[in-house]
């Protein structure tokens, strides 16, 4: 499993966004020479940061882009769906197997009868299980999170001078 690039450009999109100074307000080509990417590949992705309210569009001659929450609010969850889709990461695709069948099978109390399991076979129960622990973790971290950390690691390093 891998995020793609565009999921790493619009977190760093954003940590450059949240540190802006001068009105939040930062132009397409600011953001691509920063990030080292091109504006064309870049707008696509702060298209969908904005189609999802993350950013807001500032329009005219000095617009861009400016974070539209707070960014306490951006967590890299919501970033990754975005970027990435919201659909589960694994989905069971030997359901018509015996196999299948049988790890998707439960006992009741007594050992007797075999009935359907709820949530589908073992397999797709752990890897769920994984996705759900996944998720929790990156929704516990947001952009602000990473501003801090900047910035405690920037006065650090200017008090060791």
């Amino acid at each position: 499993m891998q995020f793609s690039k565009s999921t790493d450009y619009a977190l760093h999109a954003l940590i450059h966004l949240g540190l802006s100074e001068r009105n939040n307000n930062i132009g397409i080509k600011e953001l691509s020479a920063t990030l080292g990417v091109s504006e064309t590949y870049l707008s696509k992705i702060m298209s969908k940061l904005r189609q999802d309210g993350i950013v807001r569009a500032v329009p005219g001659v000095n617009g861009g882009y400016e974070l539209a929450k707070s960014p306490e609010q951006i967590t890299f969850l919501d970033v990754i769906q975005v970027i990435e889709g919201r659909q589960h990461l694994f989905e069971c695709s030997n359901t018509s197997s015996r196999q299948h069948e049988v790890l998707a099978e439960v006992e009741d109390d007594q050992g007797d009868s075999i009935r359907p399991r709820k949530n589908g076979c073992l397999v797709e129960k752990v890897m769920l299980g994984a996705e759900q622990h996944m998720h929790q973790y990156l929704r516990e971290y947001t952009i602000q999170y990473v501003l801090d950390e900047a910035s405690k690691h920037c006065n650090h390093a200017q008090n060791k001078k």
